[in-house]
């Protein structure tokens, strides 16, 4: 192979930890990705060990840059995607964790956000902050890490503390301790950064009872945020992009312009609408977040989260033993002609948008005597069809009418799925060739910075070409299985309530 350049992007997700090399032309020349353990000690809690998240992410770097070696080509700069909003707080001098990670997914604080909803907080909340009052978001797990850990919190009012999303856990180490720093796109899912004022929300951090000292400096996904030290990593790089994994998989799907949008299908879903220059609020529970931008100013763009999408699988595989790939799913589902009936609810760490109900449980529902596997397997691929069609509906009552849907990420790859998501939304559904948009988007980032591409222009030559699939379903029956899948939503809802007393 021709010597080149190429960029390395580290996607640091929720179930495994990667390096990828982009060359100009967005192709993948290297990667390498090692699995990420999950702890659940209690119901509703959800933990990383954030020493396993470094010491992967750092494994994959070598190995990555290794290979490059080996194929004659030379990485030249860092880009650092992450996981949102889950949540590491470490000792200043060492850099040890203090904790475990709180993860994105965990519900320990659902009872702490409900009192401050119930003191009137959330109006407030979200006007700073774009987002609704929730243990999804990282602010509510950093007071809890302070108020349970023994000692943590008079640790850090002295200021030996300091705390981040994983892309400043890990900018933290790759440049040892001299770089604790964030990006726009993580500030913006903490309920503590102002998307309006752009910086660190006083109001917020006396809400939450967070101290500032313990947050990173905040700086566009485009910028210097330090030199990835070559003892470390074993050559010396720039780490010069870095955003949030759901922007930077809008970045990577070319969504550039306000209107455009993307659906990843990942451990979770998440579906983006880019809204420009302006602030979005929602009128039916979405987000209001920063997006990536390339320069000039602050882009934004309205959100809907969904908990569990290629989890449901992950479920279905390790922990009740149906399948045991997760490609084999397609070809289950494809041999039903129907759900029969059968509705699965993947509520398992509580109900996303549009609902945010904390305390919702999965559930299984229409099971007859003949009920198999090859009917679960598909009502969990449908499921996460249906949860989209939520978002979308919230989307188009904000007054984004979608016209078609574009999808990236590992479920995407599912041809059923896709069929059957472009059937429940009955809009077409566009998918890149280039399934990696969350990678190829945090690279975008850092290549715009050192010129390794001159412009946006320049950056739609790494976008593959699409696949669409087209609506085909007869609207009566898309109508009942629609209705079927509403009541199931309505009844682990009422189930949440009843257990609430």
């Amino acid at each position: 192979m021709d010597s080149g350049q190429v960029i390395l992007a580290i996607d640091c997700g929720t179930t495994s930890c990667r390096t990828l090399a982009f060359d100009h032309d967005g192709q993948i020349l290297a990667t390498e990705q090692l699995a990420l353990k999950q702890y659940f000690p209690e119901d509703g809690w959800v933990e990383h060990d954030a020493v396993e998240i470094w010491l992967n992410t750092l494994k994959t770097i070598r190995a990555t840059i290794q290979t490059c070696k080996d194929i004659n080509q030379l990485p030249v700069a860092i880009g650092i995607t992450n996981q949102r909003e889950t949540l590491v707080v470490w000792d200043r001098k060492t850099g040890a964790p203090i904790h475990k990670a709180l993860v994105w997914q965990d519900r320990r604080t659902a009872e702490f956000c409900k009192k401050l909803t119930q003191e009137g907080k959330g109006e407030r909340v979200q006007n700073a902050t774009g987002l609704l009052l929730d243990p999804y978001f990282s602010a509510s797990k950093i007071a809890w890490i302070l108020d349970n850990v023994p000692g943590a919190r008079a640790r850090a009012d002295k200021g030996e503390l300091v705390c981040g999303t994983v892309d400043s856990y890990v900018i933290w180490n790759l440049t040892g301790g001299k770089s604790h720093l964030t990006d726009e796109t993580n500030a913006s899912r903490t309920s503590l950064y102002n998307i309006h004022d752009g910086k660190w929300d006083e109001e917020m951090l006396e809400i939450f009872n967070v101290p500032k000292s313990l947050l990173p400096d905040v700086l566009p996904s485009v910028a210097d945020f330090g030199t990835a030290a070559a003892d470390i990593i074993g050559m010396s790089l720039p780490i010069c992009g870095v955003a949030g994994d759901q922007q930077a998989a809008s970045f990577g799907q070319g969504c550039f312009e306000a209107g455009m949008s993307k659906a990843t299908y990942g451990t979770g879903c998440f579906a983006l609408v880019n809204t420009g220059n302006t602030p979005v609020k929602s009128s039916h529970k979405l987000l209001t977040t920063i997006a990536c931008r390339s320069g000039g100013d602050v882009q934004y763009a309205i959100e809907g989260s969904i908990f569990i999408a290629g989890a449901v699988v992950q479920w279905m595989k390790e922990r009740m033993e149906l399948v045991e790939a997760s490609g084999e799913t397609e070809e289950l589902a494809a041999a039903l002609e129907s759900n029969k009936g059968v509705y699965l609810v993947p509520a398992f760490t509580g109900l996303g948008a549009p609902y945010w109900d904390s305390e919702a449980r999965g559930a299984i529902f229409g099971l007859r005597r003949e009920t198999g596997k090859r009917t679960i397997v598909r009502a969990g691929l449908e499921s996460v069809a249906y949860q989209t069609r939520d978002l979308v509906s919230a989307l188009n009552a904000d007054g984004y009418e979608l016209k078609s849907l574009r999808v990236d990420g590992g479920m995407s790859q599912n041809n059923w799925l896709m069929q059957f998501l472009s059937d429940v939304l009955n809009i077409p559904v566009e998918r890149s060739s280039t399934i990696e948009s969350t990678a190829l988007g945090v690279a975008m980032l850092a290549g715009l910075y050192i010129g390794f591409w001159k412009d946006e222009q320049d950056l739609k030559k790494c976008l593959g070409t699409t696949k669409a699939f087209l609506p085909k379903m007869d609207d009566e029956i898309r109508q009942q299985q629609l209705a079927g899948w509403d009541i199931a939503v309505k009844s682990v809802r009422y189930h949440a309530e009843l257990s609430r007393g």
